[in-house]
């Protein structure tokens, strides 16, 4: 005869350990993530805060103390969170090159032409690089910190920021392929070093144009063309080639 298991003799101890390390689990994560939470709140107080003494004092070479006032903040929290400031400096980079892409897509999304895709993503990210004058806020949806530090950032921690300028990057290259695939540009370029160079020489024209006697104030969209004309054609005439 067949016997059936009796189910008061069940062993319940696996289920019940299963049980418990679930809970235990599942308290753990809700443990972590409300660290977690609490702990990004904190680091985007600092950093708003640093965004705010960039935007009241037009590019104000700021402490870590007035940043850890304007936070409301202690120092020991803004320790726990960064390094010192330059981790501070390349987390406000991250996020300028995050805004000044949405932005840039924001801006160039109408346009169905890849040339002219790319002369609008010339035209925009120069004004987006460029400093404020006295008076005037940067393009919306722009925060004021996009150039302000990069050149310190790119010459004293180069592998941070080529990550952190990972999306813009990434972006151009895109644009830049689509451009190749309908014949608007040649061909037999590294899209990767086109961007680079592409990127470099918009950025810091705008440090530059004293250089060549030009104004860094008042309207730059002339300027802005001028450079795009330069990076789309060169300084070579045609008779020349």
């Amino acid at each position: 005869m067949r016997t059936i298991p009796d189910a008061t003799n069940e062993p319940v101890a696996d289920t019940e350990r299963e049980a418990n390390v679930s809970w235990r689990e599942m308290a753990v994560a809700r443990s972590l993530d409300s660290a977690r939470t609490r702990a990004e709140n904190r680091v985007q107080r600092f950093i708003g805060a640093a965004m705010e003494l960039i935007a009241t004092n037009q590019g104000k070479d700021f402490t870590v103390q007035e940043v850890v006032e304007r936070s409301e903040q202690s120092l020991r929290s803004f320790y726990q969170h960064f390094d010192g400031k330059h981790e501070l400096l390349l987390a406000l980079f991250e996020e300028s090159v995050v805004s000044t892409v949405a932005y840039l897509k924001e801006r160039i999304g109408d346009e169905a032409d890849p040339l002219e895709r790319l002369h609008a993503f010339v035209i925009e990210y120069h004004r987006a690089c460029r400093p404020p004058s006295p008076g005037q806020t940067p393009p919306k949806g722009v925060p004021p910190a996009m150039a302000e530090f990069a050149q310190q950032l790119l010459t004293q921690h180069p592998k941070e920021a080529a990550r952190a300028f990972g999306p813009l990057v990434t972006m151009f290259r895109e644009l830049l392929d689509e451009a190749v695939a309908a014949g608007a540009v040649r061909p037999d370029f590294s899209s990767r070093h086109v961007a680079g160079v592409v990127l470099e020489v918009v950025m810091f024209n705008v440090f530059a144009a004293t250089i060549g006697g030009a104004s860094t104030r008042g309207d730059d969209r002339g300027a802005a063309e001028e450079l795009w004309d330069l990076l789309a054609h060169g300084i070579v005439g045609s008779s020349a080639s």
